[in-house]
């Protein structure tokens, strides 16, 4: 499919600085663009980019003005990014949908499929498992005995959803995330480790996007709770009797001990770990490889660092901590200074 600037920029309510009638028909990144391609500039120290791009389209911030010329078409919106997502989602429902049930799918007589829906081949659906209307579940998927699954809602291969558990409406499970496999919990007697059976579930609400080979684990009792629109990335690991505030989002690897509670509108990056039983309030931000016990964390406030504290003070410290091995030497060198002074002064 091919589209004019002014097409698009229509659909975006933006507005057309150049050629209204250049056409593209697939995307780029802006440092290797391609003729009929559209990109976009939504970070200024990609901005070099824009002024050699073989792009035809660039969608860019309603405030950005150009400091050379630009052979590109501009569409200017007012969040470049936030346009961009809007196109790419229009592909993606542009493109052919899976519907009908693969013969060699195993689907329990007692399970409930909702209608235009797809199940792949050699997916398994379980006893008395309720399907919502326009959900796909991809080949080789497992959703075990009792799961709900909302409208609309896509199981990539290999995904494992456990007995019991709930998963809204628009979720999206990438491949071999597992629901609902047992939280970590054992009891110790003497030497060895008892474990404690996990009777709880997992509830997934709508609009929850889980990564690749991420692991949201049952509660003991009751439920470990992703809320509304939560997005995980890849090999997220989330224990038991944890609850996940509305619109957090969590980067690759990070890890939430049992039964810690995160707010709504928290950022985390990459390798964050959370300790257990702890409450994180509303709109936190984690750094990469940031961690914390709980102590002291405030709402709105972004953290860096392991134990984790406020990026300003982390920033300041981070100038000091190659100087450590010179400043431990010079305090050593000012001690023993000292005791020769103290020693000289004694004797006098």
């Amino acid at each position: 499919m091919e589209f004019t600037a002014q097409q698009i920029a229509s659909f975006l309510n933006g507005t057309v600085s150049g050629d209204p009638e250049v056409k593209v028909n697939n995307f780029s990144k802006i440092e290797a663009g391609k003729p009929g391609t559209l990109t976009f500039l939504a970070n200024p120290k990609y901005e070099h980019h824009i002024y050699s791009t073989e792009a035809s389209i660039v969608l860019v911030n309603n405030d950005f003005t150009p400091s050379e010329p630009v052979r590109a078409t501009l569409i200017k919106v007012s969040n470049a990014y936030a346009a961009l997502a809007m196109l790419l989602n229009m592909v993606e429902q542009a493109k052919p949908k899976k519907i009908g049930v693969d013969s060699s799918a195993c689907i329990s007589a007692t399970a409930t499929v909702g209608s235009d829906c797809y199940i792949g081949n050699f997916a398994y659906v379980g006893e008395n498992v309720v399907i919502g209307n326009n959900s796909k579940i991809y080949p080789y998927a497992y959703v075990g005995d009792g799961v709900k699954i909302g409208d609309n809602t896509i199981v990539y291969p290999h995904v494992t959803i456990y007995e019991g558990c709930i998963v809204g409406s628009r979720c999206i499970l990438h491949a071999g995330s597992v629901i609902g496999a047992d939280g970590f919990g054992f009891a110790p007697e003497g030497e060895k480790y008892n474990k404690i059976p996990q009777l709880g579930n997992v509830i997934l609400e709508d609009d929850v996007e889980i990564g690749a080979n991420t692991t949201i684990d049952r509660a003991v009792m009751d439920s470990t709770i992703i809320r509304r629109g939560v997005k995980l990335d890849n090999l997220v690991q989330i224990a038991h009797n944890v609850e996940i505030g509305e619109n957090t989002v969590m980067a690759a690897q990070v890890g939430i001990a049992g039964s810690a509670k995160v707010g709504k509108h928290c950022m985390f990056g990459g390798q964050v770990g959370i300790a257990g039983h702890i409450t994180i309030p509303d709109k936190v931000n984690f750094g990469a490889q940031a961690g914390t016990l709980g102590t002291g964390i405030k709402e709105g406030e972004t953290y860096l660092g392991s134990p984790a504290f406020p990026v300003k003070d982390f920033m300041r410290s981070s100038v000091i901590f190659p100087k450590l091995p010179e400043l431990y030497r010079t305090i050593g060198q000012m001690q023993r200074e000292i005791e020769q002074l103290k020693k000289e002064i004694t004797n006098k």
